[in-house]
């Protein structure tokens, strides 16, 4: 029975990659910095865990405790706007001369060293699975070559700080049969996404699993979206 491990389940996209993995068979090991609150997921096919991407010892503690344990999709759904909601505000937020570093700095913490801590902490693990996978959830914000709005300049280059990561990790893993690889969900209904997006989360991460169940080396390292099409970068 193959093992996907989720960042970020309490809410949103990542608590409905558990309910879907879990309805499919899958090994499911649900992390969130509040394991009390995703109660209603724990099953016999799912595990919750505590994992604050802001603090590297409970991601090395979850890696130690779990070190004879293979995953086969390290998935790294866990993301921050920071204290800004898009979902009220939309593209008002983030805007050029009002900058908030402090919040700029956490949203990298959360959105690009969080995947990267993850990735290493828990790379042995990917590689001792059959599947072999690491995914990253970004954004189409993340986008250079789509980006005609500008604003969000916080969340925009934490994304496209995600995907360069994602494009090294597809390299540098390659020879150990990993495929690493960064995924647009889509503009779904969550907290973050607010009400007004076009694509409800059940069809967003059915859309995600597709891709990942596409997912071959060939396609390590470019940047998919939820209906299997390609990003520019």
């Amino acid at each position: 029975m193959p093992t996907v491990l989720v960042t970020g389940a309490s809410r949103g996209l990542g608590r409905e990659f558990v309910r879907q993995y879990a309805a499919a068979g899958w090994q499911v090991i649900a992390c969130a910095r509040n394991p009390d609150t995703m109660g209603d997921l724990a099953s016999d096919s799912t595990v919750l865990q505590k994992l604050d991407l802001l603090d590297p010892a409970t991601i090395t503690a979850l890696a130690n405790a779990l070190v004879d344990r293979p995953i086969d999709i390290l998935l790294n759904n866990a993301g921050t706007m920071g204290s800004q909601s898009f979902a009220k505000h939309g593209l008002n937020v983030q805007r050029f001369g009002q900058s908030d570093y402090a919040d700029w700095e956490h949203l990298f913490q959360v959105n690009v060293l969080g995947p990267m801590r993850m990735a290493e902490a828990f790379v042995e693990h990917v590689a001792a699975s059959k599947r072999k996978v690491i995914v990253t959830l970004t954004s189409m914000v993340g986008s250079m070559a789509t980006n005609a709005a500008g604003g969000l300049y916080a969340y925009r280059s934490s994304k496209a700080a995600a995907n360069a990561i994602m494009k090294s990790m597809s390299i540098d893993l390659a020879a150990r049969g990993i495929i690493a690889t960064p995924i647009h969900p889509g503009w779904a209904k969550t907290e973050m996404g607010g009400p007004n997006a076009p694509l409800n989360p059940v069809d967003a991460v059915a859309g995600v699993r597709r891709v990942i169940d596409g997912l071959t080396p060939e396609k390590a390292g470019r940047f998919w979206q939820f209906d299997g099409t390609e990003m520019p970068w």
